[in-house]
């Protein structure tokens, strides 16, 4: 017997291990309130993902997406979301290969391009991803408003970290290592990202320089955890390496537990990212799961 409730079309990608649910917001018969968002999220009880990606109008570009994390806050901009929401443009038709389309996120208006669509289904999406700030204020750092080079942040536990802020309309920083301890870095990821002095938390990469033009990243996202990659996250691991003269080159590999992304780092620290999306399946959600939906949403 055929449904009577209207189901939600969703859609799913990943970049690099990273994975969104795409869906137009305009089409959904509940609201996506963040207890909402989090049950869609749940690996156990929902969809399962790293966010969502909510397509609404824009204005101000071609198209306007909004990105939750799966803790159901609300995320300014996400470099590994944009390129499965490309992807899932692409799949609806409304993109096609090698012409720039622009897209509006709470941090601005971004334009990007699809390079190349594999006979795989892997598509090679370029990003501008905007201009690399390191002022303090641009994050949310409290104190004065300064460039953060190697600053020391004291951590609850008693740890002192060396951090460097970077800001590409979204809050990163990022800690250089000499070495690579996951364990480790579970424990103090956590604490620099919801640190007292970030008004607004931040994402936190630890990163190392694994030769020339070549830095690996370690990714701690703001509201969701520990993930395999990060496109935001590469670019600021990037910029953050150049400006601190850790590597020569401004054509970056960033090499992160999915796999490697590649940014470039102009003079003007305008920031472009290029990588790999896959869309991993579409489908509809069931008239169960959006009555349970609906029960989450504001009256």
């Amino acid at each position: 017997m055929a449904d009577m409730e209207p189901r939600a079309a969703i859609y799913k990608g990943h970049g690099l291990g990273n994975d969104y649910v795409a869906l137009a917001e305009a089409d959904l018969p509940f609201t996506l309130t963040p207890p909402a968002v989090r049950l869609v999220c749940d690996r156990h009880t929902g969809v399962g993902s790293d966010g969502i990606l909510a397509r609404v109008p824009s204005d101000a570009a071609d198209f306007g997406v909004r990105i939750f994390n799966p803790d159901g806050s609300e995320a300014e901009k996400s470099g590994n979301g944009l390129r499965i929401f490309a992807a899932y443009l692409y799949e609806h038709g409304e993109v096609r290969v090698g012409a720039p389309f622009t897209v509006e996120t709470l941090a601005g208006v971004v334009s990007m391009t699809i390079l190349e669509a594999g006979a795989d289904g892997v598509l090679q999406v370029e990003v501008e991803m905007g201009t690399a700030s390191f002022r303090s204020a641009d994050v949310g750092l409290a104190g004065p408003d300064r460039e953060t080079g190697g600053e020391l942040l004291e951590l609850p536990a008693g740890d002192r970290v060396e951090i460097n802020t970077v800001s590409l309309g979204n809050p990163h920083c990022v800690v250089f290592e000499d070495e690579v301890d996951v364990e480790d870095l579970r424990r103090r990821a956590p604490q620099i990202s919801t640190h007292v002095s970030f008004a607004r938390g931040t994402n936190v990469q630890f990163a190392r320089v694994a030769g020339p033009g070549a830095v690996e990243a370690w990714v701690w996202e703001r509201g969701a955890g520990e993930t395999t990659a990060s496109g935001s996250s590469a670019c600021a691991v990037a910029a953050a390496s150049v400006r601190r003269g850790m590597i020569a080159e401004r054509e970056v590999e960033v090499r992160m537990p999915g796999g490697t992304l590649h940014v470039v780092v102009r003079e003007d620290w305008t920031i472009l990212l290029r990588g790999p999306v896959e869309g991993v399946y579409r489908g509809a959600l069931t008239a169960g799961m959006v009555e349970r939906l609906k029960t989450l949403s504001w009256p």
